[in-house]
């Protein structure tokens, strides 16, 4: 059995070695035929915390890592020009 992939939108990424991901599908309506788009949200393992908000990235599936991370980031696709934010 071949493991599922999605490409989506990095769209949170306040999490340790977690990044939420935005895939959006696109569809026609059963009965009215019109191109419907429905985003579904996936939480995805990031370990060393390299996607930032607004990164392009490819998903792949995984075992259960946490309750409910079931992703695992595979490789970034797009990366955005946001510069890391230094606390002080």
């Amino acid at each position: 059995m071949a493991l599922k992939e999605r490409i989506g939108t990095v769209v949170s990424d306040k999490m340790d070695k977690t990044v939420v991901v935005a895939v959006i599908n696109r569809y026609p309506h059963p009965t009215y035929k019109k191109i419907v788009s429905r985003t579904t949200r996936y939480k995805a393992h990031d370990p060393e915390n390299t996607c930032v908000l607004g990164d392009r990235v490819k998903i792949k599936e995984t075992r259960p890592l946490s309750a409910h991370k079931r992703w695992a980031i595979e490789e970034i696709l797009n990366k955005t020009n946001q510069k890391e934010e230094v606390k002080k």
